[in-house]
């Protein structure tokens, strides 16, 4: 809990402004009421994460003292079990996302890369599927970088639009062992395809995940949308900032959010730059490139 040379307290003495005294398995806390009651409970949070998982990262502690105060009551209803790992929000947003994901049938995660949005679905179907609430898991991307005309590449099907899908596969092999994976993907309850391989389907008892949304067109998410069947769920990410598509054409998922917005069933989850969960670093470039958007956007306004 403490990480190596007590860099782990270091890290919470430097952003919480107290100061901790670790001796043997006793931790003194000297700070204000206010400040002290928020480094015990971070303390608290790391103590119990080492117990589950064994070890504590950087950004657990990170994440322990962004959620302090924030989700006091259920957070541990919030943690998303798995065969490999057990997922808990690290910002009051994704405790946010995981609620919209338990109760909506329709959830829209918004926001920029690092935030956990896809991550985090995909750790949600595979926890209904283990626990028997759904037969299927179906992971969906755009695969607009080559205009969904793939056969240029080399290899066969497969091989043409793994590429693109890899990120999903990756988060797969995170929450189940590669056998599992391997055979669920062999006994089709577990499809990872280009979304142009959505159309005439109806998917019925199945969670279903559309990444990177806003390389869609309005046709293409209106399309997606209607896929759903019976006792399903759908998740549907993407940064609305961030388009692939050809200037001129409307991304759907601009248009799926100014359509859906407030209809009954429909959660819409906006992460910020505030809910990076990825390296320091990562959050900087966010809020940098985000500065240069807005600065382009008022030196071309009338």
């Amino acid at each position: 809990m403490f990480g190596p040379h007590n860099a782990n307290l270091d890290r919470i003495e430097s952003r919480l402004g107290v100061a901790l005294d670790a001796r043997g398995n006793t931790i003194s806390i000297s700070g204000t009421a206010e400040l002290a009651g928020e480094a015990a409970a971070v303390l608290d949070s790391l103590y119990d994460l080492a117990r589950r998982q064994g070890h504590v990262e950087t950004a657990d502690v990170d994440s322990a003292m962004r959620m302090v105060g924030q989700v006091p009551d259920t957070a541990g209803e919030l943690v998303i079990r798995t065969r490999k790992r057990h997922i808990a929000p690290r910002t009051p947003m994704q405790a946010d996302y995981i609620r919209a994901l338990d109760k909506s049938h329709l959830t829209f995660g918004l926001g920029p890369a690092g935030t956990g949005k896809t991550y985090m679905a995909v750790a949600k179907a595979v926890a209904m599927m283990i626990a028997g609430e759904v037969d299927r898991i179906i992971l969906s991307r755009p695969a607009v970088e080559a205009g969904e005309r793939l056969g240029f590449l080399p290899g066969d099907l497969k091989d043409k639009v793994d590429p693109y899908l890899r990120p999903l596969y990756d988060a797969l092999y995170d929450m189940l062992p590669g056998d599992q994976v391997a055979k669920k993907l062999l006994a089709g309850e577990i499809e990872v395809a280009p979304l142009a391989f959505m159309r005439g389907r109806t998917l019925a008892n199945s969670f279903i995940i559309l990444d990177e949304a806003q390389n869609t067109t309005t046709m293409q998410m209106k399309m997606f949308l209607t896929r759903m069947g019976e006792h399903s769920r759908m998740a549907v990410t993407g940064d609305p900032s961030q388009t692939d598509l050809p200037p001129g054409v409307r991304s759907g998922l601009a248009d799926a959010i100014d359509i859906l917005d407030g209809m009954e069933g429909v959660s819409f989850i906006r992460f910020t730059d505030r809910d990076v969960v990825r390296h320091d670093l990562v959050t900087r470039i966010v809020r940098a490139y985000d500065k240069a958007d807005r600065a382009r956007r008022d030196k071309a306004a009338p």
